[in-house]
């Protein structure tokens, strides 16, 4: 089995519906991790600056195209921008480096990984896990706009550095602004998207303005659960979506996995997903997320969950200096 259900993108191209997701993926062990899930059958692969792992993901797919596995031309990927880097001079170094990590010749999909700008930080200077913040945890924000963060991704698209750009945890009102410049479309917009955060009048706009949508965290708390205090203590409070009603009683129904039901739910709805597992059986089974149909009132029961609860929230997680985005 492999990825063949793709969605168009504003750019042109196609991109698999179902994908794997690189945040938490340790680095030493990444290159396999992506080996395999190609031997699964995977193609999307959703990686970012951020998740520090991305030269490692690279030397995995490398290792499947000389051995025959895919072509590069079957191979989607997303990485992202992160914040300490969206002055123009900024942004064009620091993709073109990523792209050199990646080590493809190009990158699908460049997001900006959040709308808010930080102090540059040179990377050779500040290390992971730190190198984001000062050593009291504190961040320091920076007076650069949009677009010209968005202008210097349309650059990169325009060197052939970058086939297709869009965003990443941006709300309404900055779509709006940046279709009102920009030259090249808004491709996709990555948002955390499950039941317990629904967000349905930003999915109804994203893709009413043809902006594919892909959800982040489509198991709710559980993705949340191992994280340190500070990101975890929401994701405690919760059951798990995998023993909510509707879930487990559609799982039996249908003869498959609660996973499978939450993942079908979203890409039913023609929004992308990006799970990850380093089980061999569960890589299988998130990857048939678009196998059955549920019927429209199944959808909505799914849907009815919603209590608009965020788990992604740097206006709460950085108590030092907050970043209210979502307010």
């Amino acid at each position: 089995m492999t990825s063949s259900v793709t969605v168009k993108l504003a750019s042109g191209h196609q991109m698999p519906l179902v994908g794997f997701g690189l945040w938490k993926v340790p680095k030493e062990s990444a290159a396999e991790i992506v080996y395999n899930a190609i031997k699964a059958g995977y193609r999307l692969f959703d990686g970012a600056y951020d998740y520090q792992n991305e030269k490692e993901a690279g030397e995995g797919i490398r290792r499947a195209i000389r051995e025959g596995l895919v072509k590069r031309e079957e191979i989607f990927v997303t990485t992202k921008l992160w914040n300490n880097y969206h002055r123009k001079e900024h942004a064009l170094e620091m993709a073109r480096s990523q792209n050199e990590s990646w080590g493809l010749g190009y990158i699908d999909l460049l997001l900006i990984h959040f709308p808010c700008a930080l102090k540059y930080i040179d990377p050779a200077v500040r290390k992971y896990p730190a190198w984001w913040t000062d050593d009291s945890g504190t961040v320091e924000e920076d007076k650069v706009p949009i677009r010209e963060t968005w202008e210097s991704l349309e650059q990169l698209v325009d060197e052939g550095v970058v086939r297709s750009i869009g965003v990443s945890n941006f709300q309404a009102q900055s779509l709006y602004d940046i279709m009102s410049y920009a030259k090249h479309p808004i491709s996709s917009l990555q948002i955390e998207h499950h039941p317990y955060l629904v967000q349905p009048g930003l999915v109804k706009m994203a893709q009413l303005h043809s902006i594919v949508v892909t959800a982040y965290s489509s198991f709710g708390p559980q993705s949340f659960l191992e994280l340190p205090e500070v990101f975890s203590a929401k994701a405690k409070k919760m059951p798990t979506l995998f023993e909510v009603e509707p879930i487990p009683a559609l799982a039996k129904k249908y003869g498959v996995t609660h996973a499978q039901i939450l993942l079908r739910w979203a890409t039913q709805r023609n929004i992308a997903v990006i799970p990850k597992s380093n089980n061999a059986s569960r890589l299988s089974q998130n990857l048939d997320a678009t196998g059955f149909d549920l019927m429209a009132e199944e959808l909505q029961l799914i849907s009815n969950l919603d209590q608009g609860l965020r788990f992604n929230d740097p206006g709460y997680y950085l108590p030092n200096h907050p970043l209210h985005i979502f307010s």
